[in-house]
């Protein structure tokens, strides 16, 4: 029994296909095996979160896999700070399941882990669920978060926002915040083609109340892109709304573009 309810923070326990609280709120598993847990009156539009074509751009791009050296960093980060015996792991923002799949792989050090993927985006994760049956995914606000106090033994957040106190409430003492965000040049030859000039990313660490920081890592490298693949990942940005059609022309057209890649990828642990 790992989810709360989103309406009254009751425990949910699984019958028969339905997530149901000791107040009789009910939540159906889909048959691709998740569960939504965003009610309509925590909805901010009719379909929050990413569409169909900005997910097909996304996944597009992820799978060529450019991205495979983040998300190995990722990975081998988990490996090193998770606690011992740790039960719940939850990736944040977990869209398509990219990086919360390759997360399962820590069972083989960790043989208790469960892998947890949430999103607002409910056409991501019905296909996150699809593919990756060895996570637990819900559609769900990352700012409500539908997880019992101390539950989480660690928490991915690539890029997606969560309030600090569902944090602090959510993991467990001694459990781990992993967070990665664009470090000073990333993505720095997309934003030229829009920007006269291109300011470099801030990479001064956040300070999170109830968590300090124990691990600042940087990974930077070049990337070799087709047209395509530039394309696609221009529409995963939030740049992408000030793309002008020539740009998405020269994009489309391009035969190679080169392109930096830039993280900061930071460890916090919950005091």
């Amino acid at each position: 029994m790992s989810y709360q309810c989103p309406l009254c923070h009751s425990a949910l326990s699984l019958q028969a296909n339905t997530w149901r609280c000791e107040n009789n709120h009910q939540f159906d598993q889909a048959k691709e095996g998740y569960v939504n847990l965003m009610p309509a009156q925590h909805k901010g539009s009719k379909k929050p979160g990413d569409n169909k074509e900005m997910m097909q751009a996304r996944r597009l791009f992820l799978n060529t896999d450019h991205y495979q050296p983040l998300r190995k960093q990722v990975v081998d980060q988990l490996e090193r700070h998770l606690p011992e015996h740790s039960q719940h792991l939850l990736d944040i923002g977990c869209g398509e399941g990219y990086y919360t799949s390759e997360f399962a792989s820590l069972t083989k050090t960790h043989s208790d882990l469960c892998v947890h993927g949430l999103d607002i985006s409910k056409v991501a994760v019905r296909y996150a669920a699809k593919r990756y049956p060895d996570c637990q995914f819900c559609v769900a606000s990352s700012h409500r978060l539908p997880f019992g106090d101390a539950l989480l033994d660690g928490v991915v957040r690539i890029y997606a926002p969560c309030k600090d106190e569902e944090l602090y409430r959510a993991i467990k003492t001694g459990g781990i915040l992993l967070t990665v965000t664009p470090a000073a040049r990333h993505l720095y030859q997309l934003k030229e083609l829009i920007y006269d000039g291109v300011r470099l990313h801030d990479m001064t660490a956040e300070t999170i109340e109830g968590f300090e920081l124990v691990s600042d890592e940087q990974r930077h490298y070049e990337m070799n892109l087709s047209g395509e693949e530039a394309t696609a990942l221009m529409q995963m940005t939030p740049f992408a709304w000030k793309t002008s059609e020539d740009v998405w022309q020269q994009l489309r057209t391009a035969s190679e573009f080169g392109c930096e890649a830039d993280f900061s990828v930071r460890v916090y642990r919950r005091l």
